[in-house]
Order: C-alpha cells, then structure tokens, then sequence
C-alpha cells in the first residue's frame, strides 16, 4: 500500500519533492496555514491534498517531511508535535532543513515526546526535475532506514551514520563552500564595482578562472529571490563551525551580507543592480 507523506511546505523544494512523491504513487498532503498565494499555486501545479487542521494532517500520516527555512525547523517540530500528541498514528518525522547538528538534537528532542521516530536528513541539489535522480537525501539516526523506503517512491535517500546530526553535518559542509563561496563571489564583484576595477577583474577571471567566473556567473543570480532564507542557514553554519572561532566568524559574517542583499533585492536597491550589471557585462 502506497504510503501517505505529509510535506511542509510548499516552497520550489517542497512542493518539487511532493510533486516527485506523487508521480510515483505516493499520496502526499500539505498545510497552507499562514502560507503565500505562491505555495498554493505550486501545491496545487503538485496534485496534493490541502488539509490545514494539523490534527487532521497527520491522521493519517506514515512520514512527515519537514522542508522549511531552518530558522522555522524548531518552531514547526512544537506545531506538528502538539498535533501527533492528539493522534493514535506515529509518522515518522523527518528533518530535511538546513541546520547545524545541535538544532537537528533539539528538534529532535521536541518531536521525542509525540512517539513519533525521528530522522535527521540534508538535502544536497536542487529541487526534484523529470528525468533526474537528485536531489539527494542524507538520512542519519536509527530511524533512518525507515526513511530510506521512500526510495520506492523516487526519492533518492542515502544512508551516512546512525546518529542524529550527522547528516546535518554533511549538508552544512556541502553548503558553507557552495553558499560560502556564492558571497566571496558577490563581496568580490562589489568590491570592483565600487573601485572601478570591475571590467579588469572579469578579464582576469575569464583568463584565468574560466571556470569559476561561469560558475559564479550562474550562481550569484540565483542568489538574490533566496538570500533572505539563506541568513539563518548562514546562522547554522556559524553554529556548527563554533569550535573554529574564526570559521564561525566567516559565516556570520555572510550572514550579515545576505540579510543586507536581501534587503537590497526587495527595494530594488544599488547592490543588486551592481551585481547583475556585473554578471551581465561581457569580457
């Protein structure tokens, strides 16, 4: 029997991840409670079921994947626990947010008393596109073998380490050099914007670091709709690198710099006009 996935929310990860759940038979519901006019156009471009009392989403539930920006991962942990507490069914609950090992123990340590098994997951890859296999999953705890089921339903889950927080570990790694990078990236093109240097250093990139000024390229520009979310990642990356003060450091500080950009991208501000004149200009 086909199994029931409650996916919160329905962001392009959320909503890609259910879509790919329901394209192999697995029935997936979701909450619009409190969300935007854009998940429900992408919840319902993902065929799911929209239930918005909590006690009644997870009645049914045999998993509950949790794809949310981190700064929100405890809080909702609280929200769907008080649900289960009201409920005979334990889903497996499953973490799949940007977030430092230490959070994932303590949204661990909140879902603990609904009964509900736990499991810590990184996502790694974009959102869900046909005729892939990714986004990959890293799973960890002793529950993750139950998560690894949903194979059978397009999602590809792999298994790193039966302790909670570790998969954490590998997704904040992955992200402190993609993420890390994409604002060295930014903090360089505005650096020669404002010095006037910009045309000479994409010159110097095109000879050579071909291939990081094409990766840069590509990624700079995704960067802005998502630096917002990206702040409290930046936060957990911080978190998790504590025991190297300056590492820490770094990331606190492009915490500080997409929360800037990101207030930048809403008004239409100079940074991000500089960044894409940047990106546009040809070498």
């Amino acid at each position: 029997m086909a199994p029931t996935i409650v996916v919160i929310a329905m962001g392009e990860m959320g909503s890609g991840v259910a879509r790919r759940l329901r394209q192999h038979g697995a029935m997936v519901l979701t909450s619009l409670a409190g969300r935007s006019a854009g998940s429900r156009a992408r919840a319902e471009r993902a065929q799911v079921k929209i239930v918005d009392d909590d006690v009644k989403l997870v009645a049914d539930a045999d998993f509950v994947l949790s794809i949310i920006p981190p700064g929100e991962a405890v809080a909702f942990a609280e929200r769907m626990t008080r649900a289960l507490r009201q409920s005979n069914r334990r889903p497996v609950f499953v973490d799949c947010n940007a977030i430092s090992p230490r959070t994932a123990r303590e949204v661990a340590a909140r879902v603990a008393p609904s009964g509900a098994p736990f499991v810590d997951a990184g996502i790694i890859g974009g959102p869900p596109k046909d005729g892939e296999a990714g986004p990959r999953f890293y799973a960890s705890g002793p529950d993750a073998s139950r998560f690894a089921s949903l194979r059978e339903y397009g999602l590809d889950v792999r298994i790193v380490d039966a302790e909670v927080g570790s998969a954490s570990a590998l997704k904040l790694s992955y992200a402190s050099i993609t993420k890390g990078l994409t604002a060295l990236g930014a903090v360089a093109m505005l650096g020669a914007e404002r010095a006037g240097v910009a045309e000479a250093l994409r010159r110097e990139f095109a000879q050579s670091q071909p291939a990081l000024k094409a990766w840069l390229e590509r990624q700079v520009p995704k960067m802005y709709p998502k630096a917002y979310r990206w702040v409290a990642e930046m936060q957990e990356i911080a978190a998790y690198l504590e025991g190297d003060p300056a590492g820490s450091e770094i990331y606190r500080g492009a915490a500080h710099l997409y929360e800037r950009l990101a207030a930048d991208h809403a008004a239409k501000g100079p940074e991000i006009a500089a960044l894409e004149a940047f990106v546009a200009a040809k070498t």
